[in-house]
């Protein structure tokens, strides 16, 4: 059973979920929380599996509260649902700590394949980004001035892709077809070439180069 607190400052909302998430035999709400710091509260009191978190909120916004959340509780998985379908929003989440992002305008049962990616230890990056794998070809130079999306290999794409998207080592080599060592080559060159070693940092690289546009979500 994956237990959900719901954050959001909109009763009518928090009663959607409530009737979406009770037809599913796996999913049960054990808490509700009307702003940022009831949802702090809550997460910290409960225990949840996954905060299912509102960016715009009352006492204490969403960013703040994820950052707070994930100091306190680092196993509590955090998927933000928001009206913010922009990339800065992604970005702070990302910073922040944050698991996933689901716009409310996509359809509700596309809501119930985001919590389930999440708790199985994956990213979901639910935005309209658009393009997809094409736009590599020329891509926008990063803020930090590293290599371009363009210098690196089609594995080192397929596989820093996959990484931004929350998969495991053994779960790209099989997805590719190669050793898990293979996998490792591939992820330390990435490493080399970009300069980064966290998987948020990753993940912002893969959303700059349109690596992870909504035809390329988890």
């Amino acid at each position: 059973m994956i237990r959900v607190v719901v954050a959001d400052d909109h009763a009518l909302v928090r009663d959607g979920l409530r009737l979406l998430m009770g037809n599913e035999p796996d999913l049960e709400i054990v808490g509700e929380a009307g702003d940022g710091e009831e949802a702090i509260r809550l997460a910290e009191k409960l225990q949840p599996d996954l905060v299912l978190m509102d960016l715009t909120m009352p006492k204490k916004g969403g960013v703040q509260a994820i950052e707070e959340i994930k100091r306190a509780s680092p196993k509590v998985r955090v998927l933000v649902l928001t009206m913010h379908d922009d990339q800065a929003y992604l970005r702070s989440v990302l910073a922040a700590g944050g698991d996933g992002y689901f716009v409310k305008q996509a359809a509700h049962t596309e809501l119930i394949g985001a919590i389930r990616t999440v708790m199985r230890g994956r990213s979901y990056i639910g935005v309209s980004l658009g393009g997809g794998l094409q736009q590599i070809a020329d891509p926008q130079p990063s803020p930090s001035g590293r290599v371009g999306a363009q210098k690196l290999s089609g594995r080192e794409l397929e596989v820093l892709t996959a990484l931004a998207h929350g998969f495991t080592n053994s779960q790209i080599a099989k997805r590719m077809g190669v050793s898990v060592k293979s996998v490792e080559t591939y992820r330390a060159r990435l490493s080399d070439k970009l300069g980064f070693r966290h998987r948020a940092d990753l993940v912002r690289y893969a959303l700059e180069a349109g690596l992870l546009g909504a035809d390329q979500k988890a």
